[in-house]
């Protein structure tokens, strides 16, 4: 007995009908038929009660059809869970991300991979990127998600590009400059600024620095945060004003105005980082994924 004998049987089964099963295994009915008929003369008993109309199920059929059914089930996941392991992935990846940079990124990214290997757990982390860089260097990531830094700070890493987005200004709706449809940096410099935290987010203060260079008054600092939510929600009081990716607009919906800025062209790359020594044919594909999305 093989597994095909399993597979046609079940179909069989559940069709009640071999023309029907035929067209779903895209095998010829007489071969399936004669599956069936081997599968019987091995088994020593009929599965089926055939007449012209109908094919049913035998008493003995129907408990053959249970067990059949778990054996082909219980084969699946052998073959998936060897074949992550096979992959080198151990049934697990750890990938390091930022939520409002990898909003568009990261969920289709997620449905490809878990559609190819279900049995394959990814552990999300949601880290800055000071920590994912570190996390990766410990071993405790496999990928991280990330905005592209300075080359220093990615040393010993790969880095794949995934995206780049232009820096916009978030207000809160009710401020002044909410009506306007685009707005210089002159006009940003006279407002106070809410930022992330350069500890955590030094990439994100080398981005400043590098959009304001060029202007002789820099703008105020007020606040710093070490997330995008307290950051959302000190722009949405009228703390401040902040400068952020256009991509926030996925995650802020009507709770702040992004507004573009005038005669700038600066971009944030986002991108996937992991350490080639410790790669995985399953963290390869997932990160494959990633930059297909």
């Amino acid at each position: 007995m093989e597994l095909r004998h399993l597979r046609y049987f079940v179909a069989v089964a559940e069709a009640e009908n071999v023309s029907r099963a035929a067209l779903k295994l895209h095998v010829s009915q007489p071969g399936i038929s004669r599956q069936i008929r081997d599968l019987e003369e091995e088994i020593g008993f009929p599965l089926f009660e055939r007449s012209a109309q109908s094919l049913r199920l035998t008493a003995a059929g129907k408990v053959f059809l249970a067990g059949a059914t778990e054996v082909l089930q219980h084969a699946a996941a052998a073959v998936e869970k060897a074949r992550a392991i096979a992959l080198g992935g151990g049934g697990e990846i750890h990938v390091g991300y930022a939520p409002s940079l990898t909003v568009q990124i990261l969920p289709p990214a997620l449905r490809k991979f878990q559609a190819e290997f279900p049995r394959v757990r990814v552990q999300l982390h949601d880290l800055s990127t000071e920590e994912m860089l570190a996390q990766l260097r410990a071993g405790k990531l496999q990928v991280a998600l990330l905005v592209k830094t300075r080359p220093a700070m990615l040393r010993g890493l790969e880095f794949l590009e995934l995206a780049r987005y232009r820096m916009c200004v978030a207000v809160a709706p009710s401020h002044p400059l909410a009506r306007w449809k685009a707005i210089s940096l002159e006009q940003v410099a006279r407002e106070p600024l809410v930022a992330y935290s350069r500890g955590d987010y030094p990439e994100y203060h080398e981005d400043l620095a590098a959009i304001f260079a060029g202007l002789k008054n820099r703008p105020r600092i007020v606040e710093e945060h070490d997330g995008v939510t307290s950051l959302v929600a000190a722009v949405e009081s009228g703390r401040g004003i902040a400068l952020v990716p256009d991509v926030l607009s996925c995650m802020v919906g009507p709770r702040l105005k992004l507004i573009p800025l005038k005669a700038v062209k600066h971009e944030i790359v986002v991108g996937a980082a992991w350490r080639p020594e410790k790669s995985s044919p399953v963290a390869e594909k997932f990160i494959a994924l990633a930059q297909a999305t």
